[in-house]
């Protein structure tokens, strides 16, 4: 075949796609209809999890799983979109890593909702302003976001979903690398980059602020003053900079977890996590009796971590992660006899253990 043969075959096969997507949507909008009815979620992550990984599975292409979760992560986003005017809330402003990763899991088509702070994210989600929000929960260098930790004490939310995104930093500004004499950044983004910037900017100032993308906005506007941003690369192509140099982390794997907050947990998929929150009584060996019935039952802890309660002095509130979800007979027998042992214990929700 030549040239304008293949094109022409090219061409019929987008008509048939463009057929078929249309055939899709009509089907997913009955779905719609009856959640409705029924007073279902439209969003449905252990739904979405199973469909993805089934794909993935039946795939027999050249395309990798990252392209067919992508392809069909932006499908679903726009059948989200007919159906529902999904908002979505997250860390903001537009274009910093929480942001990356909300579009990661929803795709281009839903609305989005920048926030100032973690608590106005969770604040839209309970007040039914959004839909859902975004959230990061630990960076795999600097380990858990205390804030939202925090914040999960006396929420009424759950956790629906995880999401896990590779984070590369870069170096940015509008002046030349000599002429840098100010760094700005989020904290956690000097933290992961540490190791670095005392080898390259040893004498230079590091200013925390509140966004990667606002220090990318502060090293524009003062370019002249000797600033440069810490950042992704997205931040740098907004606001115009030049990206000096790439993947500056200390750690190749570096990855941050986020978690999708809503009003209702999900239902089993058969790779599931579970988060909890527990306070132990004061008494010696509360808290060996209160890890205990996770080993009696068998339940693999992947995370523990403590927080001061804030409510009385040296008390503490463990935040715990394990595998299985909370219907499990196993998991659910743990958390039985976890309760015997604590003076409170929270089930924030139960989600797909995804790693995507």
């Amino acid at each position: 075949m030549n040239l304008d043969e293949i094109r022409s075959q090219i061409d019929g096969i987008d008509h048939e796609l463009l057929a078929l997507l249309g055939r899709r949507a009509d089907l997913v909008h009955e779905v719609g209809l009856i959640k409705k009815r029924d007073g279902l979620q439209i969003y449905a992550p252990e739904r979405e999890e199973a469909l993805l990984r089934r794909l993935v599975e039946m795939n027999r292409g050249r395309l990798p799983e990252k392209s067919i979760r992508a392809i069909y992560r932006e499908i679903m986003s726009a059948a989200l979109a007919l159906e529902d005017d999904l908002k979505i809330a997250y860390l903001g402003p537009e274009g910093t890593w929480t942001h990356q990763a909300a579009i990661k899991k929803f795709g281009h088509s839903v609305n989005y909702s920048p926030q100032p702070n973690f608590a106005d994210v969770f604040d839209q989600v309970t007040r039914r302003l959004a839909d859902y929000g975004v959230v990061p929960i630990e960076n795999s260098t600097e380990g858990a976001v205390s804030h939202t930790l925090d914040l999960f004490v006396d929420s009424p939310l759950h956790i629906c979903a995880q999401i896990l995104l590779r984070i590369e930093n870069g170096l940015m500004a509008a002046i030349p690398r000599e002429r840098i004499k100010t760094l700005y950044s989020h904290p956690q983004v000097f933290g992961q980059c540490r190791g670095w910037i005392l080898k390259n900017f040893p004498e230079a100032d590091l200013v925390e602020v509140s966004s990667t993308t606002k220090a990318a906005q502060i090293a524009r506007d003062h370019a002249e003053q000797g600033a440069a941003a810490l950042g992704g690369p997205l931040a740098a192509e907004m606001y115009g900079l030049t990206l000096l140099e790439e993947s500056i982390q200390d750690r190749a794997t570096n990855t941050t977890r986020f978690l999708v907050i809503g009003e209702k947990t999900c239902q089993p998929t058969g790779n599931d996590r579970t988060s909890i929150l527990f306070a132990i009584h004061d008494r010696p060996g509360s808290l060996v009796k209160a890890l205990q019935a996770f080993d009696q039952c068998h339940i693999n802890m992947s995370k523990i971590e403590s927080r001061p309660s804030k409510r009385r002095d040296w008390e503490y509130i463990f935040y715990v992660d394990l595998a299985g979800h909370c219907e499990d007979p196993r998991v659910a027998e743990a958390l039985a006899e976890l309760e015997g042992h604590c003076s409170m214990v929270k089930l924030l929700g139960s989600y797909p253990d995804s790693s995507e």
